[in-house]
């Protein structure tokens, strides 16, 4: 029984981590209802504008000063020169754009940062802690408690604030927003500000934990089994689908790795999660649409 909650906890605390990349394209889906593939890419883009900026002398805080600055910067450009000319197209035009704008932003990455790979380090060492016996990592906690902190930033903002409500308004429905005086590109620029930030939080956290390297952009393939359980509109469901898929990934390597082969959890998520989409596509918390025709 200890050895099973040291790899549920260990499971849990690891889906806080694709949980924080879930968050990037929640944001954006919430308030433009676009799904961002490039924000993977975003990511990429901040942990190596950081640490970059780090290996040029320049200390920590200011470094991540100047990066949220410039994914910010990368915001406006976003919704200056891609957004505010498709606005009103559909769905999928604006989704191929994702498509586009990641590559984008990896070869400028590459353009500007090389192509090499860095290390990063948060001074949160990777070392376990016992706790009634189960072991912990200290960095998964480290790591858990900044999800923690920005879902419930998140939540406040979204539910509480003008701007919020404002941007729920926006993906609703577009035309409707704009026709009570919410001005769109404004709305859009500040999500994807959000976002920018956000991509700057999960690529310290990732970056010190996988290395600051072009294999991270893979990393946001993992948050789509998240937001197919949490649902694509849910800040709270972000974390929600994050901690199931890392438990239950967690668990079936330990137990059932031995009958399906290694290497299980590459791929038990994205089996889980069309399992799940079988019994309620909407996700736990996404919200489920009804059209009348």
């Amino acid at each position: 029984m200890a050895f099973f909650i040291e790899v549920l906890v260990a499971g849990l605390l690891a889906g806080v981590m694709y949980s924080l990349v879930a968050l990037g394209f929640v944001l954006i889906y919430k308030a433009s209802g676009v799904f961002n593939f490039a924000q993977g890419a975003m990511v990429l883009f901040a942990a190596l504008t950081f640490v970059n900026l780090e290996e040029r002398g320049i200390p920590f805080w200011a470094a991540i000063a100047i990066t949220l600055v410039v994914m910010v910067l990368m915001a406006v450009a976003i919704e200056r020169l891609m957004l505010r000319p498709l606005a009103n197209q559909p769905p999928m035009s604006l989704f191929m754009a994702t498509i586009g704008l990641a590559i984008i932003i990896e070869g400028v990455g590459q353009l500007i940062w090389g192509s090499k790979g860095y290390g990063l380090d948060l001074g949160i060492k990777d070392v376990p802690f016992e706790v009634a016996g189960v072991a912990i990592s200290k960095f998964d906690l480290f790591a858990a408690g900044i999800a923690g902190t920005l879902v419930a930033v998140l939540v406040v903002f979204f539910n509480r604030t003008a701007t919020g409500r404002a941007l729920r308004a926006v993906a609703d429905d577009h035309q409707a927003a704009m026709s009570i005086g919410i001005p769109l590109a404004s709305m859009w620029r500040i999500v994807w500000a959000i976002s920018g930030a956000v991509a700057l939080i999960t690529g310290l956290i990732w970056g010190s934990r996988l290395g600051v390297q072009f294999g991270l952009v893979v990393v946001a393939l993992k948050a789509l089994p998240v937001l197919i359980l949490g649902g694509f509109t849910s800040v709270a469901g972000a974390i929600v689908g994050g901690l199931v898929i890392g438990a239950t990934e967690k668990l079936a390597e330990v137990y059932l790795g031995g009958y399906l082969g290694g290497g299980i959890e590459n791929w038990f998520p994205y089996v889980f999660a069309m399992l799940f989409l079988l019994v309620r596509p909407h996700g736990l918390f996404g919200e489920q649409r009804i059209e009348r025709v």
